[in-house]
Parts: structure tokens; sequence; C-alpha cells
């Protein structure tokens, strides 16, 4: 059975639209340049009993699951805490983050710096190459923090350390059906999909856009590359014996 992946971005800030999220289109496609697939994704905002509750939830259902957020060390992050107290955990001073911080920041890592340290038991340390203070893994999560710059390379190093080799190479091929209506082709979608039922099917309408300019429907299909060629083919067959145009490959 494949390993099942999620994000959780928190803070106040993208609940708020003070601040636009980045992290969901970053581990989406970093997961499938390496094969794998975000199954889903939530946002949470600081508060510390919804993070505990969400956290229990996702530790308890065994899944790959990327955090980002919340765990600096001013009163609004609650992460740590969260994340320690879902796991049933005590939330310890870590001596290597600890030391990692000191030598970072010296005395000024007291009294509040060296907060970040502060690890739910049993935690294994996330390098960060930007300011050393480390992100953490508790089981199968993996705790970031909220700035791109730092979370991104860190992400990716967990995903390199931990789950090489897990994906399988995949392929998505498409293409644009002008003056195409889902309402005409549902019949023909179930049909194929559940003939197909190992291949990721979306089908995307649109008024017009960069991609095409009228009115139109993209569909894609994404699966291992002979596969996915092959049932893509397959599609487009299908739809041009119905009396559609197909216009491949899609624009960019």
């Amino acid at each position: 059975m494949s390993k099942l992946f999620g994000a959780v971005i928190v803070g106040d800030e993208i609940l708020s639209g003070r601040r636009a999220d980045k992290h969901l289109a970053f581990i989406a496609q970093t997961l499938n340049e390496r094969g794998l697939t975000l199954a889903w994704a939530r946002y949470i905002g600081d508060d510390l009993a919804a993070q505990r509750a969400l956290y229990r939830d996702t530790l308890a259902s065994g899944a790959c699951v990327f955090s980002f957020g919340g765990i600096g060390a001013t009163p609004d992050d609650h992460t740590r805490l969260a994340a320690a107290q879902a796991a049933g955990l005590e939330l310890l001073q870590h001596p290597e983050a600890t030391a990692l911080i000191e030598a970072r920041f010296g005395t000024s890592a007291y009294p509040h710096r060296i907060k970040m340290a502060q690890l739910p038991a049993g935690s294994t340390l996330i390098p960060n190459p930007v300011n050393q203070v480390a992100g953490f893994s508790l089981d199968q999560h993996h705790f970031l923090p909220g700035f791109p710059e730092m979370a991104w390379p860190m992400a990716r190093w967990v995903l390199d350390q931990h789950y090489a080799g897990l994906g399988e190479v995949r392929q998505t091929v498409s293409f644009i059906v002008p003056d195409a209506k889902e309402g005409d082709l549902i019949s023909l979608m179930e049909s194929f999909v559940a003939a197909h039922p190992t291949l990721a099917f979306s089908c995307l309408p649109s008024y017009g856009n960069a991609r095409h300019a009228g009115p139109h429907i993209e569909f894609s299909l994404s699966g291992p590359p002979a596969a996915a060629e092959a049932a893509n083919a397959t599609w487009a067959a299908t739809l041009a014996a119905a009396g559609y145009t197909i216009l491949r490959p899609a624009g960019s």
C-alpha cells in the first residue's frame, strides 16, 4: 500500500488573508517530482486546542504529514506543544536543538529563542540551513517553520532522507476539447474512469484562459507513463468519435 501524504498549514495570518499561502503548491509539486502525491491539506489557525485535535487525528491516521508554521518562540506559536499533547508526550528541552540555538545566537538565545528547542519527547531534528534552528520529526509528522526559504529546503531534506525511492515514475498527459460541456460528457467520463481505475483523471472546464482562448475542457490523465499515454489516446479517440475536436498538446 502506498504512503499517504498530507500537509498542514498553520497561522491566523493565512486564514485572515493577511498573508498568501505558498506551501501547498510547493509541497504538492515537490511530491509530484518524486512520484508521490499529496492526498489532503488542512489549514488551521493559531489555536492550541484546535491544533491538538487536528494532530491527534493525523497522527492516528498513519499519514506522512508536512506541517508548516507555528514552531517559533512567540506566544502565538503553539505547534510544538500541540503536537506533544496530541501524541501524549512531554515537551522537553532537546539537547542537540538547544546546542544549535546556543551556537547560533550565543547569550541572545536566552530567554526566548531557546524555547524553540522544547520539542515532544523522542523527536528527531530536521536541519535548518538558514539559521540552524531545527525543525523536528515525530513519528511520520515533519514540523517546519512558516518561512518558505527555511521550510522548503528542510522538506526536500526530509523527502531525500526518509522517502527516497518510494514514489513511482508518473506522467501527466492532457489535451483540450473546444466548446465541450461537462454535462454532455458525464456518462462517457464515468465509463472511461471505471475502465482505468489506477489512473488519476481530471476534467477542468474553462470559459477561456491562457491555454485556450475560448470555452473548453482540458482533460488530464496521470499515472505510469505507458499507461497514461495509452489511456489518453483512448480517451481522445472516444471524444473524436463523438464529434469533438482534439487540440494537443495543450498550450502551456
